[in-house]
């Protein structure tokens, strides 16, 4: 018999999602992501859900894109109070003016990190030894919303000059991004952590289901 895509086995809160949730957890959450703008993307959309849902703010990705120019690293860093001011009016975007303001902080914090350590993957990753930390969970509630990692990334990074990066948005991020692979057991794309005495072994657990 034929599975539908519907019909998957997921991690319970996108099992009866609509198809957008769906499709980004199929897709992409849990996904290592690599790409500078990608993870400059991820880290934005995290901060604007900061006290909203996360169905909220994938409904506005596209409008996120057009506003902050593809996420173009350095075109957002240099992006002026004026268009900044203009993404308040009815942009699409979360019209809070801490966090349409803090994506351009963001920016330029992300360009100074890129300029010290080559890429802004290099850097983030770097909070996992390069490695995705693969969990083993069987129910939601024993998924974390921050880890001893996050908590290490968070500090830095406001000590970077990055703003709305509280643990627990780093922690969604790194779930995001497939630093931390939180699928649970259950779920078609659980992937199982590496056996003992495996290159990857060794990785701490940490995370959380939206």
């Amino acid at each position: 018999m034929t599975v539908t895509r519907r019909e998957l086995a997921r991690c319970d809160w996108a099992q009866n999602a609509d198809a957008r949730m769906q499709q980004y957890h199929d897709t992409e959450w849990g996904v290592p992501q690599h790409d500078d703008r990608a993870l400059f993307e991820l880290l934005t959309l995290e901060g604007a859900q900061a006290g909203l849902s996360w169905r909220t703010v994938l409904a506005r990705r596209a409008a996120y894109r057009h506003a902050y120019h593809g996420f173009d690293i350095a075109r957002v860093a240099a992006m002026a109070d004026a268009e900044l001011e203009g993404l308040l009016q009815g942009s699409g975007v979360v019209r809070n003016r801490l966090k349409v303001y803090s994506v351009r902080d963001n920016a330029a914090a992300a360009v100074a990190s890129i300029a010290e350590h080559g890429s802004l993957d290099r850097y983030l990753w770097g909070f996992v030894g390069g490695q995705p930390i693969r969990n083993d969970w069987t129910e939601r509630g024993q998924v974390p919303a921050t880890s001893a990692v996050s908590d290490a990334m968070s500090k830095a990074l406001k000590r970077a000059g990055f703003r709305f990066v509280g643990s627990t948005i780093c922690y969604a991020f790194m779930q995001a991004s497939g630093m931390v692979d939180d699928h649970l057991r259950s779920c078609f794309r659980h992937t199982r952590p590496a056996e003992p005495g495996s290159a990857a072994a060794g990785e701490a657990p940490v995370r959380r289901a939206r």
